[in-house]
């Protein structure tokens, strides 16, 4: 079975071979790790997308929710437009993802998929440029904005589609775009967007302290509008999003790391949408991990025999490298250091675990583990005192077994075995 580590040599594997294995977990279609310089799986399901990409005018008027496309292809260089529905109106769900938690995937795509986006290539550098003030004047907005956009082709390229950002509808060049409404910012927004000596770390975290929701500071982050004036510059929005998931756990687990340990081993189990989602915390330091298994017919696994897992990890230090599975492991993390730091006020080990099965094939953004974490912590907890207690309420729950899932999981295989220098001084004296 391939691990994280796998580097696949792919130059006497065949294509269908290749993509009935494992690799494609680990690759997500971000990384090319087959060789190719575009990925097979994203470009099939493209083609079987039940999407019409209808025939519009060149003029396009509607109420973005706000909602802004940065993309990644062709980096200092980069795709930069509104993201818009054919209609005038209250769509601000269209953009929020903290609110589409019990929605109908249906109901999310139908939305997703209806907004235009109109694109024009920006140097990422360009952020005092008349047209990115546009683009940031409706970005920052936190009511949706009425706009106007002109496009040089009537027939538009195909949705989006990608492990971090949620679906975007069809595409096409963007000759010009005019802000009808007058966008509202909202005090906290305007504070950090017009202090050009604010750092964008701390201009994210206090976004985040007054309540901002996490969608709209990675919005605001993408199109260049925090941050000291000098180093201001556009974000592609998946990059955006897991910067901002990264910061703002990071600044509350070192808040977590100063609390008393948790006295007991809590369980979390929640069933959703094709997806079983787990939740360990033990008594002990801050140390957490992401472990998921995909199955067969799933999102990353559409062709694989066997089930797929891949983790990662981090101590008491915290991790200094981009996490072998992606955004997934930054959004969970902010969703538990949440939960430690505002509800139980304690600190623990954290084991978080994902059973992704068959049938949740579409990759629709890690907004779907945040947002399914945060509501699996307002679930009650099954609580024990031994470990040997939680794999066996496990045992019948997990798809995967427990000895299994045991082998592949650093903090539960090791849990209990490394005594702390806190134990040790009490023992020697």
């Amino acid at each position: 079975m391939l691990t994280l580590n796998t580097r696949v040599n792919v130059s006497n594997i065949r294509l269908e071979e290749l993509i009935r294995g494992e690799i494609c977990s680990l690759c997500r279609g971000s990384r090319y790790l087959c060789g190719l310089t575009y990925c097979p799986l994203l470009v099939e399901f493209y083609s079987r997308v039940s999407v019409k990409l209808v025939k519009f005018s060149d003029l396009i008027e509607g109420s973005s929710p706000p909602s802004v496309f940065v993309g990644r292809v062709g980096y200092p260089k980069v795709n930069v437009g509104p993201s818009l529905p054919p209609q005038v109106g209250d769509t601000k769900e269209y953009e929020l993802p903290e609110v589409w938690i019990g929605k109908s995937l249906e109901d999310i795509l139908v939305k997703r998929l209806s907004m235009v986006v109109g694109v024009t290539q920006v140097k990422v550098r360009d952020v005092g440029t008349n047209y990115v003030a546009k683009i940031q004047e409706l970005a920052l907005s936190e009511k949706p904005v009425d706009v106007e956009v002109l496009l040089d082709k009537k027939y538009f390229r195909k949705p989006l589609f990608g492990e971090e950002v949620p679906p975007f509808g069809p595409r096409a060049l963007l000759r010009d775009v005019r802000v009808v409404s007058n966008p509202y910012f909202g005090r906290p927004v305007e504070k950090v967007f017009g202090d050009t000596d604010l750092k964008a770390v701390e201009a994210v975290l206090l976004l985040y302290k007054e309540g901002v929701p996490v969608s709209r500071i990675q919005r605001i982050f993408s199109v260049g509008a925090l941050g000291k004036f000098t180093d201001r510059r556009l974000v592609p929005t998946r990059w955006s999003i897991t910067a901002v998931d990264d910061i703002i756990s990071r600044s509350l687990i070192k808040k977590v790391r100063g609390l008393p340990e948790l006295g007991e081993i809590l369980v979390y189990v929640r069933e959703y949408m094709k997806n079983l989602f787990v939740a360990v915390l033990l008594p002990g330091v801050w140390s957490y991990e992401w472990v998921e298994a995909w199955f067969p017919g799933s999102t990353w696994n559409p062709s694989g025999i066997r089930v797929a897992i891949g983790g990662d990890h981090e101590g008491p230090s915290g991790k200094s490298e981009y996490a072998l599975t992606g955004g997934c492991y930054y959004a969970a993390r902010l969703g538990v250091a949440e939960h430690l730091l505002h509800r139980l006020g304690r600190q623990a080990t954290v084991f978080l675990y994902r059973e992704i099965y068959e049938g949740f094939n579409i990759p629709i953004g890690v907004w779907f583990v945040r947002e399914n974490i945060r509501k699996l912590f307002e679930s009650r907890p099954a609580r024990f005192s031994d470990l040997n207690e939680v794999l066996g309420f496990l045992k019948g729950r997990t798809r995967v077994s427990v000895e299994e899932i045991v082998r592949y999981s650093y903090i539960l295989r090791n849990y209990g075995r490394v005594r702390t220098l806190d134990s040790f001084c009490r023992k020697s004296t």
